[in-house]
C-alpha cells in the first residue's frame, strides 16, 4: 500500500465505493421511487431527512473554519450558501426548499424545524457526521463529502419516481433536488480536485476511502431505522413522530 494511486485509480476506487453502499441500493430507497410507499412513510423519510439536512451548513462551515487557504474557504463558502441561502441575491436556499416538500407532505414549519419527531437514529446519524468532520483530518473530511459523486443519480431516480406513482407530490415541492443535482456536480469536482493536490501519500488515500465508506453507511443507517419503524412494523421509537397521532399535521383527518 505504497504506491499513490493516480487520480484516475482514486476516483475509480471511490466510485465503486459508491457502487457497492451508497444508499441508492436500500430497499426502502427502491420502494420510495417505485412507488411502493404509503404517504405516511413519505413523510417520515422527508420529516426525519429535515434533520440530516439541518446539519449539512453546520458541518460545513466546521470544515470551511479548517481550511488553511483563502481560495479554499471561498470555494467551500458556497455550499454553505447553497443550504441556508444568502440575504439579498439568494434568498432561498435548499433548507427552505426543504420545508416546502415537507409542507406540501402537510407538516407544519414548525414541528420539522423543531427535529422533534425524528428517529433517535437519525439524530444520532447527523451528530456522528458532525463528530466525524470535527475529529478526522480535514482531507478526511473533505473527502466524506464525495457521496456527491453518486447524488445525481438517485436525485433522477427519487424525482421521476415520486412525480409518476404520488399525486401528493408536486414538481414544485421537488425544487431542492432540481437544483441539487448542479451543485453536487459542482462540489463534487472540486472536492477531487482539492484530495488530488493534498493527498500525498497511498495512506492519505485510503483513509479518505474510508471516510467515503463511513458517510455510505450513515446514511444507510438512517433508511433502516425508518425501515424498522415504518415498514417492517418494527416499534416506533418515544417521541418519534407516529402516523397514528399525525403529530405535527395541519390536517390531522388526512
Amino acid at each position: 500500500m505504497t504506491t499513490k494511486l493516480s487520480r484516475d485509480e482514486f476516483e475509480a476506487k471511490l466510485r465503486a465505493i459508491g457502487e457497492a453502499q451508497y444508499h441508492n441500493n436500500h430497499p426502502y430507497h427502491h420502494r420510495m421511487y417505485q412507488g411502493q410507499c404509503s404517504i405516511d412513510e413519505i413523510r417520515a423519510w422527508a420529516l426525519n431527512r429535515f434533520c440530516y439536512q439541518r446539519i449539512i451548513p453546520v458541518k460545513d462551515a466546521l470544515i470551511m473554519a479548517r481550511l488553511s487557504e483563502t481560495e479554499d474557504r471561498r470555494e467551500w463558502r458556497e455550499r454553505i450558501v447553497d443550504h441556508d441561502g444568502e440575504i439579498d441575491d439568494h434568498p432561498e436556499g435548499g433548507l427552505r426548499r426543504w420545508l416546502a416538500l415537507t409542507s406540501q407532505l402537510g407538516f407544519t414549519k414548525e414541528y420539522v424545524m423543531s427535529m422533534q419527531g425524528a428517529l433517535p437514529a437519525t439524530q444520532f446519524a447527523s451528530n456522528a457526521y458532525l463528530t466525524f468532520v470535527q475529529e478526522r483530518t480535514v482531507l478526511e473530511a473533505v473527502a466524506s463529502s464525495l457521496t456527491e459523486l453518486f447524488s445525481p443519480n438517485i436525485i433522477a431516480e427519487r424525482v421521476q419516481g415520486m412525480l409518476q406513482n404520488y399525486d401528493f407530490i408536486t414538481e414544485e415541492s421537488l425544487t431542492y433536488f432540481s437544483y441539487r443535482k448542479a451543485q453536487a456536480n459542482r462540489d463534487s469536482n472540486w472536492a477531487l480536485d482539492f484530495i488530488d493536490r493534498t493527498a500525498e501519500t497511498r495512506e492519505d488515500q485510503e483513509r479518505c476511502l474510508n471516510a467515503l465508506k463511513f458517510k455510505c453507511s450513515m446514511l444507510w443507517a438512517m433508511l433502516d431505522a425508518l425501515a424498522s419503524a415504518y415498514h417492517l412494523g418494527g416499534t416506533i421509537p418515544p417521541g418519534a413522530w407516529d402516523p397514528q397521532t399525525q403529530t405535527g399535521l395541519l390536517d390531522k383527518t388526512a
